[in-house]
């Protein structure tokens, strides 16, 4: 559903622990029998250079199943919250986004510094391609995941009991009439009771 990019909006060394492509190849395919595996020609790894192929592909023939992970911002792919001041985005702007490719947030970078190069963001890819929410919510099925403990407490919370948002993407999910969003037990027990400001009245 996304790939990180270099700053030039290239993409990474197949090595690199934030190319999707490389650990999807390495420890989802490469595991698998090459006769059982799905054929390569029928696997597509987004980049800079593809993105209206594969809107094509995905228009030809409706995605069945969303599968993947939510951020700590609420997004899904990289859907994230769009900080910029002198851009704003409505809900529906946000609806209708498409493949596209973007700088990276500043909390997106910092996140993906702390769960794998110990803080150190400067290795963190600050650019991404991206499914778009079009794409991503017109399957008939969504399956989010998330295993990441209090850095996604707000964001579920908003996610299952705010109002539809573009600062928290996943938000979106309340519309679509077949979506499954799952977190360990830590990320469902928000402090509510130790933070009274940010009780929703519920």
């Amino acid at each position: 559903m996304d790939e990180c990019l270099d700053w030039q909006g290239r993409e990474l060394p197949r090595r690199h622990p934030y190319s999707f492509r490389g650990f999807m190849e390495t420890h989802f395919y490469g595991p698998v029998a090459p006769e059982l595996a799905v054929p390569e020609g029928q696997r597509y790894w987004l980049n800079g250079g593809n993105m209206d192929d594969v809107r094509a592909a995905i228009t030809a023939a409706p995605v069945d199943l969303t599968y993947g992970g939510w951020g700590q911002d609420g997004h899904i792919a990289y859907n994230q919250a769009r900080r910029h001041a002198y851009s704003q985005i409505s809900v529906q702007a946000l609806r209708d986004s498409t493949i596209r490719i973007q700088e990276n947030n500043l909390d997106t970078v910092l996140a993906l510094a702390q769960r794998t190069f110990g803080a150190a963001y400067q290795f963190v890819p600050p650019m991404s391609v991206t499914l778009g929410l079009r794409e991503c919510l017109s399957a008939e099925k969504v399956r989010l995941f998330s295993d990441t403990g209090a850095w996604k407490q707000t964001a579920l919370r908003v996610a299952l009991f705010g109002p539809l948002t573009p600062e928290y993407p996943l938000t979106l999910l309340q519309e679509h009439p077949d979506a499954l969003l799952t977190a360990t037990v830590e990320t469902a027990s928000h402090p509510v009771s130790e933070h009274p400001e940010w009780d929703l009245g519920l």
